[in-house]
């Protein structure tokens, strides 16, 4: 094994530590020697590759939606209703995911994430700005509450009441 596949399993193991130990505790309540240990690898590793505990989740979860984005541009149908609908079926394949977030209060990961991809840019006009902010906060909004009503509409349905709502 290389360097490169080295590291790439020690932040697998180190994403699949961290996500074990979050079910059963709060993420305050998660010291990196608990996650070192968990993951069979060494603190020096940990560091290396992370900044903090949060960190691991937000690389987690950077890494989910490059795959995401990548699925979708190799898709036929860029239109922006299918764009709508394949986010909410790829929250629904992370669901649990997404849920253990929830429960240990960390879901405003999420909202970081959302805002960075197309959330103002310090760059943008100030229309163009204020249409970005108004636009990845309130898709975070619609997200946070579907998820908070029990995720009951299929993502079809939510991509449908977005379309109707915009």
């Amino acid at each position: 094994m290389d360097n490169a596949e080295k590291n790439i399993y020690v932040k697998k193991q180190i994403t699949a530590a961290l996500l074990e130990l979050l079910e059963t505790k709060e993420l305050k309540d998660i010291s990196v020697s608990q996650i070192t240990a968990t993951a069979k690898v060494s603190r020096i590793s940990f560091y290396r590759n992370y900044q903090d505990k949060e960190d691991i989740l937000r690389v987690y979860m950077k890494q989910l939606m490059a795959d995401f984005r990548y699925e979708h541009r190799a898709k036929d149908d860029q239109s922006e209703q299918n764009l709508l609908r394949e986010i909410f079926d790829f929250l629904i394949e992370y669901k649990d995911f997404y849920l253990l977030l929830g429960k240990r209060n960390l879901f405003y990961l999420l909202k970081e994430l959302i805002i960075e991809i197309c959330g103002p840019k310090p760059e943008a006009p100030n229309l163009a700005a204020y249409t970005a902010a108004f636009i990845s906060y309130g898709l975070f909004g619609w997200i946070e509450e579907w998820f908070a009503r029990g995720m009951q509409e299929s993502a079809w349905e939510m991509a449908q009441l977005l379309k109707l709502w915009t």
